[in-house]
């Protein structure tokens, strides 16, 4: 998807002004959908809303930093708290908040050779190292799942 295209149609479709500066993908952003930076005009997207969220929650968070951009071009009040953005952003219905972008996590399984106590932990453990906290007895591997 060419992101500076599409934001250009949402912009004209949703707004009905054009939108004249870039929009890039920002990968290092992680609990946020989208940035505007008003000492240039420039908006960063999160490549990981798309991905995990699928292009209609993405087009509302589009929305969402295009009421930053337009207001802030309009001297209007453009910042999260402002009336005029709550306003703007509900109307044509952009995302308050981004949903959740992290998908489950995946945990490694260990077993207690000897009393069969279950550990799940997002790092691998040293089992040459570690030992069962209930009876001291040896940790082996059980394998990774989704949590």
């Amino acid at each position: 998807m060419d992101l500076l295209t599409y934001v250009r149609e949402v912009s004209l479709e949703d707004f009905g002004k054009p939108f004249e500066h870039e929009a890039i993908w920002n990968s290092r952003l992680r609990s946020t959908g989208g940035r505007f930076f008003p000492k240039d005009g420039h908006l960063d997207f999160n490549p990981k809303v798309l991905e995990y969220q699928g292009l209609e929650v993405f087009r509302k968070v589009v929305r969402h930093e295009l009421c930053h951009y337009h207001l802030y071009h309009a001297g209007k009040g453009y910042k999260h708290g402002d009336k005029d953005f709550k306003e703007l952003l509900q109307r044509v219905d952009g995302l308050r908040f981004v949903p959740h972008l992290s998908q489950q996590t995946l945990y490694k399984t260990y077993r207690c050779e000897s009393c069969g106590q279950l550990y799940s932990r997002k790092r691998q453990i040293d089992t040459t190292k570690y030992r069962c906290g209930r009876c001291r007895g040896k940790l082996s591997f059980v394998g990774e799942e989704m949590i």
